[in-house]
């Protein structure tokens, strides 16, 4: 009696080797069948990270009846999500305990293992000392992959600015002096004068707030951004964005002589990114003393709002066209790269399709 594929009714079904299990597969529809502990068995000797799946064990939520019926007993099957958090749909047949995959499900299945223990991570809950340091700092908190390794660039950043500010942050003639020949006013650079201070004012705050506020929003955004797109493309970026937000602000404000100063606008465009590339992160937002875990689009929307307003109400002293325009290049460099960023991640592709589910 020739095997009809659950997927198509096909009876052109063939056997191969896959990850050492011998698997039927159709010839028509490309679906495969998995009998009773193949599916265990090939995705255990998988690169995967997880050498002894047991794949029944995690799956999620049981989601019904499935139109399929098993091709050994014929028995109609059953819906299931691959995992809490996963929403690749498996069909199992509770008889004889045989899967069938899907061929577009087939490498999502296979790598599933290796987010089994990043969506348990992403997914954890807030803790009391998480809360108290947001309380106490009014600063989000972020959920987000490890770093394979050390942002050195960051790194390099976050010194140079606290170096640089603590050189003449305590000195207000030696402030003046700096501020004089190294932040950026709109109307000397228009006439040519100072033009390297397209570059030096991203390296300059105005106070300790203002630079503990953009060091710190640096540090959350920055370590992720350098390990996806490598030290020296992400150095390249920051400063793009940088220079971004000061052509903008120029433009917007094109007679100013108020001095610019800040990483704000280089912060944005990373801003515009992660937002991009780094959906499956959170980022905690808290009004009063409620604390609750936002995405990144959430959280930026939030934020976007509050320079918009600003912008609106804006009196002299805050660059808001800046932090627009940042952000927007942001946009524009993230649209253009992911593609590129996400072939070279995997790990970080994976978490960006549509049937990651992230709680928050």
């Amino acid at each position: 009696m020739s095997l009809k594929c659950p997927g198509c009714h096909s009876e052109s079904m063939r056997t191969f080797e896959l990850y050492g299990e011998q698997v039927d597969s159709c010839n028509q529809c490309e679906g495969i069948w998995f009998d009773n502990g193949e599916l265990n068995g090939a995705l255990s000797t998988a690169d995967n990270g997880n050498d002894h799946v047991r794949i029944e064990e995690s799956l999620g939520p049981h989601l019904g009846l499935s139109k399929r019926q098993c091709m050994h007993c014929e028995e109609q099957m059953h819906r299931y999500h691959l995992m809490d958090g996963y929403q690749i749909e498996l069909d199992v047949c509770h008889s004889c305990s045989g899967v069938w995959v899907d061929k577009d499900e087939r490498d999502k299945v296979v790598q599933s293992p290796r987010l089994q223990g990043l969506l348990a991570e992403l997914n954890g809950k807030i803790s009391v000392k998480t809360w108290l340091f947001q309380f106490l700092s009014q600063m989000p908190v972020e959920f987000n992959l490890k770093t394979r390794s050390q942002p050195a660039i960051t790194y390099l950043l976050l010194a140079l600015n606290i170096m640089i500010f603590a050189a003449y942050g305590t000195d207000l003639d030696i402030a003046d002096t700096v501020f004089a020949n190294f932040a950026l006013r709109a109307d000397e650079v228009l006439h040519g004068s100072h033009v390297w201070t397209l570059f030096s004012h991203m390296f300059l705050h105005g106070d300790w707030i203002h630079l503990a506020g953009n060091m710190y929003f640096l540090y959350v955004v920055g370590d992720n951004l350098e390990d996806a797109l490598g030290r020296m493309r992400f150095l390249g970026l920051y400063l793009l964005c940088g220079l971004a937000a000061a052509a903008v602000q120029i433009i917007a404000d094109p007679g100013s002589n108020i001095p610019m100063v800040g990483a704000s606008g280089a912060i944005a465009g990373l801003f515009g990114m992660y937002l991009l590339w780094f959906r499956h992160a959170s980022l905690t937002f808290m009004f009063v003393i409620y604390q609750k875990k936002l995405s990144p689009m959430a959280f930026f929307a939030i934020w976007l709002v509050f320079n918009v307003v600003g912008l609106m109400m804006a009196g002299e002293g805050v660059a808001y066209w800046a932090h627009i325009g940042g952000f927007a290049m942001g946009l524009i460099l993230g649209f253009g790269l992911k593609s590129r960023v996400m072939q070279q991640n995997p790990l970080l592709a994976m978490l960006n399709e549509p049937e990651v589910k992230i709680r928050r």
